[in-house]
């Protein structure tokens, strides 16, 4: 009986057993993340509404500036515009949150089985990417001019989000 348990308990201390149980709780925290982030947005939805609905309105711009014709101004398309980013946020955190129970049941499986668990977390990366790269740096701050506004810009904390999924995601894809 203790060998078998000393066994076991050797088999959790390779390191191989170590880098999957690290990359497996790193995309878990991704996972809990966006599943939060989402949560957040619809139980408190009008924080982050109000920041949607200023930075589409483009109201806190730069006066006079000649690219007020991007302007919405309909407060449909804003909360089309959050529902579509909520949508997106719950559906990045359970596909990360699926490849982490997925990593978790073969942390001992042979390294194809492995592999094969992780193949979700490249489409939560890019699908995170879609959200925090291109919906709040490409389409908020240069289309929207979100970077003009000094209340409004949420380049820095999307700048973190995607960074962070992008290097957990070349972690988790490198082998054991």
């Amino acid at each position: 009986m203790q060998e078998c348990y000393m066994l076991r308990l050797s088999a959790f201390s390779s390191p191989v057993v170590l880098s999957r149980l690290a990359k497996t709780a790193m995309v878990g925290a991704l996972g809990t993340f966006g599943l939060i982030v989402a949560l957040n947005n619809v139980t408190d939805y009008n924080s982050n509404f109000q920041f949607v609905r200023h930075v589409l309105s483009m109201d806190t711009t730069f006066r006079g500036n000649s690219l007020m014709w991007r302007a919405i101004s309909q407060p449909v398309l804003w909360h089309l515009f959050y529902g579509l980013i909520i949508l997106g946020e719950a559906a990045t955190g359970l596909l990360f949150a699926i490849a982490a129970c997925q990593m978790g049941a073969r942390l001992l499986a042979p390294q194809d089985t492995f592999r094969v668990a992780k193949k979700f977390v490249p489409v939560a990366t890019a699908l995170g990417f879609l959200i925090w790269f291109f919906g709040f740096s490409v389409v908020g701050a240069e289309w929207f001019l979100m970077w003009q506004s000094q209340a409004w810009n949420g380049q820095q904390p999307a700048f973190r989000f995607f960074i962070t999924m992008l290097a957990v995601c070349i972690y988790v894809q490198q082998p054991e």
